[in-house]
């Protein structure tokens, strides 16, 4: 948890005695709390569309738009609380980022990890295992090992997945020191929008010579961090700048829903219906990324208003939990199903669908609750430790 007090509020927000938590998005004001609304129901709205386009329906649904979803939702999250903690105390401590970091994302993922390789070494899933492929997946390194050696290059069936989190993990690594840096030369509020932009800007340029001078592949540019971390970089803009949560906000209901909400969705729509290669992994991106800033906005603002109010439902909000742990096991589950069984394929997802759940709740109570508690502990152990050292 994060404590902060005197933050500029967003609308009609109160400011005192607030507390964020980076697992379940909650605030919490002195001693009642509520959610950050809608980020749970939005993470269910991103697995949903993954599951669906892995579940044989890619035609149709369109999965790395959940994965932007995501990705914006990460950055977005992760610096609202870098910005909230520096405001309360004027550094970051790196130290208990990286551990509430370490302990939220590692079990669950090494727990399926594990598994998932061992069912693919006895059998059950099948599949060839390459020592190397396993170690880049240990090393949050899987998205460039799917550029050098393909998506079928020596891990457990359905973790070729895990080259998102890559590209999540390296963000975690590299970003706090960053916006630390930023925050601690004086970089003002504009000053920093204006370096992520051009950063945003750059990685745009940088994939449009790959895809048009180059020639570079698919997967060169789809999965690799250099090519894809703008995504999440678009969401710490969002929270650096115009922040529903903690700014005052300037955009009236009236132009948030006639002018920038629906040209949000312009961008995004454009961003789905060409599929032409040279589009797909250059602009795509930018526009998905930059076209989610109206809907984020809107959906934690108007979170009790509209269709907005589904992504704030408990059963939606619940899924949103387990998010993390859905995604990981989901593309191997589907894939063991297939080839195991001559089942007709809704009957299959819908399987896959409640084996998956059950899972994930177990997952969550017994691993991620344990870890949050731990997480808890060893963060107020460190505050009070650096709190009492002498000066």
């Amino acid at each position: 948890m994060i404590k902060t007090n005197n933050l500029q509020a967003g609308k009609d927000r109160p400011t005192k005695n607030i507390q964020l938590n980076e697992n379940a998005g909650e605030i919490h004001i002195e001693k009642t709390s509520f959610h950050i609304p809608s980020l749970d129901g939005i993470r269910a709205f991103s697995i949903l569309i993954v599951f669906l386009a892995h579940a044989g329906m890619n035609n149709y649904i369109p999965g790395y738009f959940g994965l932007s979803l995501f990705f914006f939702l990460s950055g977005y999250l992760i610096t609202t609380l870098l910005r909230i903690e520096y405001d309360r105390t004027g550094t970051i401590s790196l130290k208990q980022f990286y551990l509430r970091r370490a302990l939220r994302i590692l079990p669950p993922f090494y727990l399926v990890l594990i598994v998932a390789t061992l069912l693919s070494y006895t059998g059950p899933l099948g599949g060839m295992l390459s020592a190397n492929a396993i170690l880049m997946q240990i090393f949050y390194l899987s998205n460039y090992q799917i550029i050098l050696d393909g998506w079928w290059g020596g891990t457990a069936p359905g973790t070729d997945i895990f080259w998102s989190l890559a590209v999540e993990e390296h963000f975690y690594l590299a970003f706090p020191l960053f916006y630390l840096w930023l925050r601690q030369r004086g970089s003002s509020v504009p000053q920093q929008v204006m370096v992520l932009l051009g950063i945003c800007f750059f990685i745009l340029i940088w994939r449009c010579l790959l895809i048009f001078y180059f020639g570079a592949s698919h997967d060169r540019v789809y999965v690799a961090t250099d090519t894809r971390i703008d995504s999440i970089l678009a969401g710490c803009v969002l929270a650096i700048y115009g922040n529903p949560m903690l700014d005052q906000q300037k955009t009236s209901d009236k132009m948030l829903a006639f002018i920038w909400l629906p040209v949000g969705i312009a961008a995004v729509l454009l961003s789905l219906l060409p599929r032409v290669h040279e589009f797909d992994q250059t602009i795509r991106y930018t526009l998905q990324s930059f076209g989610l800033v109206p809907f984020f906005i809107a959906a934690i603002r108007w979170h009790d208003r509209g269709v907005f109010r589904i992504l704030n439902y408990a059963p939606v909000r619940y899924v949103g939990v387990l998010s993390y742990s859905l995604y990981l096991m989901h593309d191997s589950m589907l894939w063991g199903l297939e080839h195991s069984t001559t089942l007709n394929p809704w009957l299959r997802g819908v399987i896959a669908v409640l084996t998956l759940l059950g899972f994930a709740s177990l997952i969550y109570r017994y691993l991620e609750r344990p870890c949050a508690r731990l997480r808890s502990r060893l963060s107020r152990y460190l505050e009070t430790k650096v709190l009492i050292q002498p000066k």
